[in-house]
């Protein structure tokens, strides 16, 4: 029995060295390098527990994120040793031990979920998501033109009264929440089963903003696995601003908070904190 971590990045890769070297070989990863990257994966590329791909280009915002997600969740089911999933980014670490991890209990499923609309989503409680064409995959938002082409496209289809169908969605409740989670085989199966299933419902979330945390929680609340499923993350994430982003960059002065925490990864930390390097060690002790 071993766990798997999928990982979608696309920068920084000794960052993903320390997070795969953290762990043993109880541990499978399953990397996702965004096609636009030019980094070189050569020095995992030599580990014998590593997959690597770099299948689908990846803005942030856009589907394909979702479709990365998705790709990864296949090929760590193919080994039939993994039970338990991870799903974390390149600027996520551990902040529990190898035997915690292993003491997890693999019978629940760990995804935040809220149903939508939510009073913790903008536009409509996240329905506006939904309602309107977004073209994240198309434009890059990280950049000044990018987002104005992108927000200036949503106002005119609010301005001309357009909204998108959603009779295809119209037979399950909507939920939304955080893209990270922690589930088990049986639980991501059926999410991976339903996608090749309901070809037409997957396709909906096409020009949709951050279709992955629509999906995932949709798919699964919906379902018989919802007595399985406990409403966290176990991600611990600073949501304060004035800290380097959004979520913010985690550093030295969260170490206590981070080992105290029940959260299992933390979100975020630059590859040059020191914040790494005292976790590492921690648990190396």
């Amino acid at each position: 029995m071993k766990q798997a971590i999928l990982i979608t990045a696309y920068k920084d890769i000794q960052s993903l060295v320390d997070i795969v070297e953290f762990f043993d070989d109880r541990f499978n990863f399953y990397i996702h390098l965004d096609k636009k990257s030019d980094i070189n994966p050569s020095e995992l590329l030599q580990k014998p527990n590593v997959f690597i791909t770099n299948h689908y280009k990846v803005n942030w915002g856009g589907f394909n994120h979702l479709q990365a997600i998705l790709f990864l969740s296949k090929a760590a089911l193919k080994n039939k040793d993994n039970t338990f999933f991870h799903l974390i980014t390149g600027e996520d670490f551990p902040i529990k031990s190898v035997t915690d991890f292993l003491k997890i209990d693999i019978s629940k499923n760990y995804i935040k979920y809220y149903e939508l609309p939510a009073m913790v989503w903008k536009d409509n409680g996240g329905l506006d998501r939904l309602y309107y064409y977004q073209f994240y995959d198309l434009f890059n938002s990280k950049t000044k033109f990018g987002k104005k082409i992108i927000e200036s496209l949503v106002t005119l289809q609010k301005l001309i009264g357009f909204k998108r169908s959603v009779s295809n969605l119209s037979s399950y409740k909507l939920y939304g929440g955080s893209t990270y989670w922690s589930l088990n085989r049986f639980a991501l199966d059926h999410v991976i089963n339903f996608a090749l299933s309901n070809k037409e419902f997957l396709s909906r979330f096409k020009n949709t903003f951050c279709a992955e945390e629509i999906f995932f929680h949709t798919v699964l609340v919906n379902s018989t696995f919802l007595n399985t499923i406990e409403n966290t993350h176990l991600r611990f994430i600073d949501w304060t601003t004035g800290r380097g982003g959004y979520p913010a960059f985690l550093d030295e002065s969260d170490f206590e908070s981070l080992i105290k925490s029940h959260n299992i990864f933390a979100r975020k930390i630059k590859k040059s904190d020191n914040l790494r390097n005292m976790l590492k060690d921690n648990f190396a002790n």
